[in-house]
C-alpha cells in the first residue's frame, strides 16, 4: 500500500517523521534514549509523494478559481492522501484529483479546533468513490466492524499507526517493566509515553495517570489547546484520554 501526504502544518511534518522514522526523529528521551523504535519500521518507500501547501492564513479567504496555483495537477499513482491542516477550498478541490491519480482513500485528521469542510467533502468523496475518514485527533483513526472502509482499515493495519494499542507486563510486585507498542498515534508519542511507565506501580493510579499526563505532554504533540466547540474540550486532552485508555484497557 502506498500513500501520499499533503500538509500545511507542523503536525504533517510530524508525521511523516514518525512514519519513515529515521534515526533523529525522536529525540524526547534525550541522553536517556534507548534507540526504542530504531529498526522497528520505516515506510519511506511506501511514501510516493510530499506536497507542502502554504498554511491557510497565508492564503486568501476565499480561493475559488485559483487553486491550480497551489495543488498540483496531479498526484503520483498511490492508495491513500493523508491531508493535514490545507484550506478548505483547497481540500474540496482535491476528491477528483485524487480519483485521477487512483487514489481511494482520504484521510484528513484534525489537530486543531478550525472548522473544516467535512459534509461537503464527504459528499465529493462518496460521489468519486473515495473512502474518507476525520479523525479527531488523528490518533482516534479506529473503525468499528460496521465501517465499510477497507483500505482505510488496512492502512492502519499496515502502517501500524491511529488509535494507540498496547501490551503491559507486571512484574510480582505490580510494577510495569514493559510495554509493546502494537500500533502508535500517528505523531510517535506512544512509543515515548510506552518508555516512561517502567517501573509505575498499577496499582497507583495517581502515579500512573500522572505519568501518562505528563510524558504525554512532555512528547512534541502537536494537536490544538484551543477548546474545540464539537468536543466540548481541547484537542490535546482528548489524545491524552486516548492514550490513556490504551493503557488502562491492558492493565491486569
Amino acid at each position: 500500500m502506498d500513500l501520499i501526504v499533503i500538509y500545511s502544518g507542523e503536525f504533517g511534518e510530524r508525521v511523516i517523521g514518525n512514519l519513515i522514522n529515521y534515526s533523529t526523529f525522536c529525540i524526547s528521551c534525550a541522553d536517556a534514549c534507548t534507540h526504542c523504535k530504531e529498526a522497528k519500521y520505516g515506510f519511506s518507500d511506501r511514501i510516493k509523494g510530499l506536497f507542502k501547501i502554504p498554511e491557510p492564513s497565508l492564503l486568501p479567504a476565499f480561493i475559488e478559481d485559483s487553486a491550480g496555483e497551489y495543488l498540483p495537477n496531479e498526484f503520483p499513482d498511490a492508495d491513500i492522501a493523508i491531508v493535514s491542516e490545507i484550506h478548505n477550498d483547497l481540500l474540496l478541490e482535491l476528491p477528483p484529483i485524487l480519483k485521477g491519480a487512483g487514489i481511494k482513500g482520504l484521510i484528513v485528521p484534525q489537530e486543531s479546533a478550525a472548522m473544516i469542510a467535512r459534509p461537503q467533502v464527504e459528499e465529493l468523496c462518496d460521489s468519486e468513490g473515495i473512502e474518507v475518514a476525520f479523525p479527531k485527533p488523528f490518533c482516534d483513526l479506529h473503525l468499528k466492524p460496521q465501517d465499510d472502509k477497507p483500505l482505510i482499515r488496512r492502512f492502519a493495519e499496515e502502517f501500524g499507526i491511529g488509535r494507540p494499542e498496547v501490551r503491559v507486563e507486571v512484574d510480582r510486585r505490580g510494577r510495569i517493566v514493559h510495554v509493546k507498542v502494537l500500533r502508535s498515534a500517528p505523531c510517535g508519542s506512544t512509543w515515548f509515553v510506552a518508555k516512561q511507565l517502567e517501573g509505575v506501580k498499577v496499582e497507583d493510579k495517581r502515579e500512573l495517570y500522572d505519568r501518562i499526563s505528563e510524558s504525554h505532554h512532555s512528547y512534541p504533540c502537536t494537536a490544538s489547546m484551543e477548546k474545540d466547540r464539537e468536543l466540548d474540550d481541547t484537542i490535546l486532552h482528548k489524545a491524552g484520554y486516548i492514550i490513556r485508555a490504551a493503557v488502562e484497557t491492558v492493565l491486569p
